[in-house]
């Protein structure tokens, strides 16, 4: 495993320093809405995901967490919320997840296109050098040793690792990618809020 830090989830006590917060409808905390996933029931009645906390309608909000998803999938907890009858598809984590992949990933191609992001060792190093690095994102599948040569350059730089090499490079449009580092901005700050989102839903996480 690499020696490095990972994207904290909020702690479950709540901060409202870190803005608005919403309960979960599994835990009953009330909880900082970066780390939460909302859903709708659509005009049909069935339960949504709105990764993006923008569709219309009572947001019913759940930790960004695939045992809290799946929980309240299977004890109603939605109707509950809902105060009516709504209906839950099957593989509802697994719908979430795949939305927040590529709401990272897409993000990272705007953070890109916004001059916030490099990749490939070398430019890494360089931006690491100037002291405005705001995160690194690393390769799952890229080699150790390597990866622990630039993690070791931002010991207090958060780290993400949760996609692959081939993942990475789509987004910044290259055949691949192994080590990414973004500048301090607010798109690099929605990234790692979505990032730790998808962490914890990751089946294989």
């Amino acid at each position: 495993m690499l020696a490095a830090r990972r994207i904290d989830m909020p702690d479950e006590t709540g901060d409202a320093d870190r803005g608005p917060l919403r309960r979960c409808i599994a835990s009953g905390q009330s909880l900082p809405i970066a780390g939460l996933v909302r859903f709708v029931a659509d005009p049909d009645g069935v339960i949504v995901p709105d990764v993006g906390n923008a569709l219309p309608g009572r947001g019913l909000w759940l930790s960004a967490d695939r045992a809290m998803i799946e929980k309240a999938a299977s004890k109603r907890m939605f109707a509950k919320a809902a105060k009516g009858n709504v209906t839950v598809g099957p593989g509802l984590a697994d719908q979430v997840e795949e939305l927040l992949r590529r709401r990272c990933l897409n993000h990272l191609g705007l953070a890109r296109r916004a001059g916030l992001a490099v990749a490939g060792a070398e430019k890494v190093k360089a931006q690491i050098a100037t002291g405005r690095t705001a995160a690194l994102f690393e390769a799952a599948d890229g080699s150790l040793p390597e990866r622990h040569k630039i993690v070791s350059l931002a010991p207090h730089v958060p780290m993400v690792d949760v996609f692959t090499g081939a993942e990475l490079g789509a987004a910044l449009g290259r055949d691949a990618a192994v080590h990414v580092a973004l500048l301090r901005g607010g798109l690099t700050e929605t990234l790692l809020e979505d990032t730790a989102r998808y962490a914890g839903l990751r089946r294989n996480a």
